[in-house]
């Protein structure tokens, strides 16, 4: 029992880490999953939307300390149980997911690791299957250190990772882990290779043949039956390659100017998912970073899923020399984690992107 508890005490322990510290990197990116998981049609807790972003940076740094707390033993009993309440929790919420089909990726591991539901809820089985040993063996794990060294390790600890929060909000995330990183071709990101695998789909096919219903089940092609055709039923049992980017679009006036855009030599992109949530006090900045753009021969397009009546009104008050273009909030969420935040693209690969706290550093 002893070395099984050790097994699952490093397992255990260093998945709650990596996983800690790939959502810390990007905590904003995980509260979009909470606001998910907390909308009407899901949990139906909209109250806590508003709190999502505190909550996600509660929750991965409590995910990283207990991790850390497991490896050096320190304070076993309240680790071991504050690790199962927490596993049966996110196995409750990963089986409802997967179930109902509510929320298709956990965001375990951030856009680091993409997990189906299912696959996310076989993750958090066996993880509270190697936290059950720990549990029922908990009187095996002892302490690595001394308490006053297991004392400054946990409060290290949890002031690097306070630390490294701040730093991550107040700019991007360190890592990039997602299709529209620093040097990626966004043309190329929605591209799909010629040899790319296609998606398999089942068709059950339902007559009335002789007063009876019968089923034939083909991979598309109609089948030779001889009776009254009823209806078909479509089931997807293979899916196809999907492009890292495919969701991207520039629309104005409902026409889609994607293409057009991202071919510019030079190209400024304003995004602000939300112009009603947006940082308001940095537009002052913009107007001022966008126009020295314009002078030195950028094309300035700005990028939100506002209305055109609010996207008017912010250009007005700050005298921004550009148009806005609508974009689907989601996309706009993924490309960058900042509202606003600013790209600088060459033909469609992005060369620059920063927060709004980090106008200053934009080179044209």
């Amino acid at each position: 029992m002893k070395y099984l508890v050790w097994i699952s005490r490093i397992i255990v322990g260093v998945l709650f880490i990596i996983s800690g510290l790939i959502k810390l990197n990007d905590p904003v990116g995980f509260s979009f999953k909470l606001e998910e998981y907390f909308s009407q049609g899901v949990l139906n807790l909209p109250f806590l939307m508003p709190l999502a972003l505190s909550i996600s940076i509660f929750v991965v740094i409590v995910e990283v300390l207990l991790g850390i707390l497991l490896l050096i033993g320190f304070k076993p009993k309240f680790t071991v149980w504050s690790l199962l309440s927490m596993i049966v929790f996110f196995t409750f919420l990963t089986f409802y997911s997967a179930y109902f089909n509510k929320v298709t990726d956990c965001g375990c591991f951030g856009d680091a690791v993409k997990l189906t539901p299912w696959e996310s809820f076989t993750k958090d089985i066996i993880l509270l299957v190697f936290i059950l040993i720990l549990f029922f063996g908990r009187k095996h794990i002892k302490s690595i250190f001394s308490s006053k060294v297991n004392w400054i390790i946990g409060g290290a600890s949890l002031v690097a990772c306070i630390l490294f929060a701040n730093q991550v909000l107040n700019h991007l995330p360190s890592v990039d882990f997602r299709p529209y990183k620093i040097g990626a071709n966004i043309q190329e990101g929605m591209s799909v290779p010629d040899n790319a695998p296609k998606a398999v789909y089942e068709y059950a096919w339902r007559f009335k043949v002789n007063g009876d219903d019968k089923i034939v089940v083909t991979n598309g092609e109609y089948p030779s039956v001889n009776g009254e055709f009823i209806d078909v039923e479509t089931t997807e049992i293979q899916k196809g390659y999907e492009p890292p980017i495919h969701d991207f679009t520039i629309e104005q006036d409902g026409q889609d100017l994607a293409s057009e855009i991202l071919a510019e030599d030079n190209l400024v992109m304003v995004i602000a998912y939300d112009l009603a949530k947006s940082n308001n006090n940095f537009f002052s900045e913009v107007a001022v970073v966008t126009a020295k753009a314009r002078a030195k021969g950028y094309k300035v397009v700005g990028m939100s899923a506002s209305s055109n009546e609010r996207a008017n009104k912010v250009k007005q008050n700050y005298n921004l020399d550009f148009d806005f273009y609508f974009t689907d909030e989601t996309t706009l969420k993924t490309i960058v984690r900042s509202n606003p935040a600013i790209l600088v693209l060459r033909k469609g690969t992005i060369i620059q992107k920063v927060h709004y706290n980090d106008l200053d550093q934009l080179n044209f």
